[in-house]
């Protein structure tokens, strides 16, 4: 078996009249929030062996806002997982089958409905992913992604 991590971005702000939304940063509470998961995650020893990150400014500041309380990890920006569907991110996670710890930093609905795929078999069943939520799956290693194969092991927001 191996783990994904799922973490959605923390609290952001609105966008400023012309800002676009991947540059809208993290609010003071979003810190707050992805400080608070970055403790929850080093105190359930979930430290993860590579971490694919969206490019958008608030996922890339709830990274180093969990990092700088886990440590360091291996990153990599990832663009398709800004306004990824499930099967999107479900080729993201095939393509990482040797890391046996994985952290995915993203947004909804993408997240949340990834979630209920692999969880339950079906994405329209999603119950919603709150700011700086982790869902922890539990996933065989080095087979192909079916729906319903992931096994839910925490869910954990601030």
């Amino acid at each position: 078996m191996r783990e994904v991590i799922l973490l959605r971005h923390a609290h952001a702000e609105p966008a400023s009249p012309g800002q676009a939304d991947i540059d809208r940063p993290l609010s003071p509470q979003g810190l707050a929030e992805a400080e608070a998961a970055g403790r929850w995650l080093a105190a359930q020893g979930l430290l993860p062996d590579r971490v694919l990150c969206s490019p958008s400014r608030r996922t890339r500041e709830t990274l180093e806002a969990v990092l700088a309380v886990t440590g360091y990890a291996e990153q990599r920006l990832e663009e398709s997982i800004y306004e990824a569907t499930p099967g999107t991110l479900i080729g993201l996670l095939e393509a990482q089958q040797e890391v046996e710890r994985l952290l995915l930093v993203g947004h909804n609905p993408g997240m949340e409905r990834l979630v209920a795929l692999l969880h339950s078999g079906r994405s329209g069943d999603y119950r919603g992913m709150p700011t700086a939520a982790v869902a922890v799956l539990a996933l065989p290693a080095r087979v192909a992604i079916e729906p319903g194969m992931g096994r839910l092991t925490a869910f954990w927001w601030p």
